[in-house]
């Protein structure tokens, strides 16, 4: 997911469906102590020293009174599934918690919703102790307002040693915002992420009407003009809300750093920019033409998009795919005859299938303002006790003979189940996160190799080879999104109501009659413009005149 490739250009073009993330810069902070000490005797262990060589306390025997730490968990709206309340979070608490006398409560944060709730959060003064986003952009932006506090490396180092280890280089690299070290990070295999979303079509609607898997985007409506000429659903559309990457397939041949540096942001929609006008212009004509869904701008999640395809009103889906997802399971119930396939991409011919390319980090994550000296520490050692091996296993796989089996290479493979045990239906993902942002067998060939048994349904082994295949096929189209190494602050100041606008211009922009597309783009691009768009702009280019951010090959 996340965008992300995976976010493979059909979900970022043709459904907008992207989960992802984004970058901003880094300076180096000060070397780790090689040897913490304890505190001493009478010692003050509510404010540990804010440097490497004074002591920390220690309480790795438990603290002398209970700590309570809010942890963030994704709520993805899974049926039967408590994201605050469920195995797992009863194991953590037993295995973390008791033994160190901290309390772990996971508060719930709704996937499609995630910056209004923390936004709300924050300023109630009632954020959890880790405050994340995978979007750097949206990260800085929980900075600038100061939900954040600094973080002190050396006491990351005490607290979490394998933690440290893990991640030391890329918290250096790219956890410092404005010369303050303000970010820590999960590690990120990126090949995986990529081919883990897939893009369903419809094969059976395919073969009826006597046409391949389309490759580009004329393909692609012509694919959908026969499915309406035989009866058939329509493409998949959805109003594009968040994680803006919707465009990437149609910014053409070429694009410079400085169109990068203005327009790639997965925070505010480019509606001014002339890959946003393209891709507004190719939608308009479809959806006069009757060949995408006429309600997208209903589709606002993923419930809505996998029920217009599950019962047949679409023919095509994109998602990150699990083995114990219910898509393709409810889709043959429905109908029987019901076969599909993997779209890899479908940019306008001519177009480069840009991607979303993913930074060198995963999850960002910052620690509250309002964490306590003990309550930061809690959050570091969790993080250190999920990056144990055992620990971080478990959460992955879960049970073994309840959620997984090894294989005849050892690799743990899941099946599903209705055991207590049982994994959420993205294998847990929204809790291992935190150090983690895909599951790795040793190397990529491994890597596909057990990713097609964890994430494939019985019998759909196929879905992801051919995502793999495409995604190799297809690595050298990525776009990383440049980082700013200090803050822009528009983009926070403007960004909500901007995304209120943005999704009223698209809605009337693809509605409209193509006799009135120019007039209306313009008024709303002078709209957008004055909305704080323009001042977005202004910042960012006046930091890329300053030389004041990076693009990371």
């Amino acid at each position: 997911m996340k965008k992300a490739l995976s976010l493979l250009l059909v979900a970022i073009m043709l459904l907008g469906l992207l989960a992802a993330c984004g970058g901003d810069g880094g300076s180096a902070a000060t070397n780790p102590p090689s040897n913490p000490t304890k505190a001493p005797e009478g010692g003050d262990a509510t404010q540990p020293p804010a440097g490497g060589d004074g002591a920390y306390p220690d309480y790795s025997n438990g603290f002398p009174e209970n700590v309570t730490i809010q942890i963030p968990v994704y709520d993805r709206g899974f049926e039967g599934w408590d994201v605050t309340n469920n195995y797992y979070t009863k194991w953590i608490q037993e295995a973390f918690g008791d033994p160190l006398n901290v309390t772990v409560e996971y508060v719930a944060i709704p996937r499609g919703d995630e910056v209004n709730t923390f936004m709300q959060y924050i300023a109630a003064h009632t954020a959890p102790d880790i405050i994340f986003h995978y979007d750097m952009p949206a990260a800085v932006s929980y900075w600038d307002q100061g939900a954040m506090q600094p973080i002190d490396y050396d006491e990351v180092a005490f607290y979490a040693p394998t933690y440290w280890a893990n991640m030391e280089d890329t918290i250096k690299t790219y956890g410092t915002v404005g010369g303050d070290q303000a970010f820590i990070f999960a590690s990120r295999y990126s090949l995986g992420t990529y081919y883990q979303w897939v893009t369903l079509i419809r094969q059976d609607w395919l073969d009826q009407v006597n046409m391949e898997i389309p490759t580009t985007w004329e393909e692609a409506m012509a694919v959908s003009q026969a499915w309406k000429d035989a009866g058939l659903g329509t493409w998949g559309y959805s109003l594009p809300t968040s994680s803006f990457t919707f465009e990437y397939g149609f910014i053409g041949p070429e694009i410079t750093d400085q169109e990068k540096a203005l327009y790639l942001d997965l925070n505010v929609a480019p509606l001014t920019w002339k890959a946003t006008e393209n891709y507004l212009r190719a939608y308009n004509d479809a959806y006069n033409k009757g060949l995408v869904d006429t309600e997208f701008y209903l589709n606002l999640d993923d419930a809505a998009n996998k029920a217009k395809f599950v019962s047949g009103q679409v023919g095509t889906y994109g998602f990150y795919i699990a083995n114990n997802t219910d898509v393709l399971s409810t889709l043959t119930a429905n109908d029987p005859n019901a076969k599909v396939s993997v779209l890899v991409s479908a940019a306008p011919e001519g177009n480069p299938a840009y991607y979303y390319e993913y930074p060198a980090y995963g999850m960002i994550m910052g620690i509250n303002a309002d964490s306590t000296a003990e309550e930061r520490a809690a959050v570091y050692m969790f993080l250190d006790w999920m990056s144990q091996p055992d620990n971080l296993f478990k959460l992955e796989h879960g049970v073994e003979g309840e959620t997984f089996n090894y294989d005849e290479n050892g690799i743990p493979v899941h099946f599903d189940n209705t055991a207590e045990s049982k994994l959420s239906n993205n294998n847990n993902k929204d809790y291992w996160c935190l150090v983690e942002e895909a599951v790795t067998y040793g190397d990529d060939e491994a890597n596909f190799q057990a990713n097609k048994s964890n994430w494939a349904p019985e019998g759909y082994d196929y879905l992801i080879e051919d995502s793999y295949n495409g995604v190799v096929a297809n690595l050298d189209n990525g776009l990383i999104t440049p980082i700013f190494t200090e803050v822009v602050s528009s983009t926070a100041e403007y960004s909500a109501d901007l995304n209120s606008l943005w999704q009223e211009a698209c809605t009337a922009l693809v509605r409209c009659a193509p006799s009135e597309f120019d007039a209306l783009y313009a008024d709303y691009c002078e709209q957008y413009l004055d909305a704080g768009y323009q001042a977005i702009l202004d910042e960012k280019q006046a930091l890329f005149d300053a030389g004041s951010y990076l693009i990371v090959d």
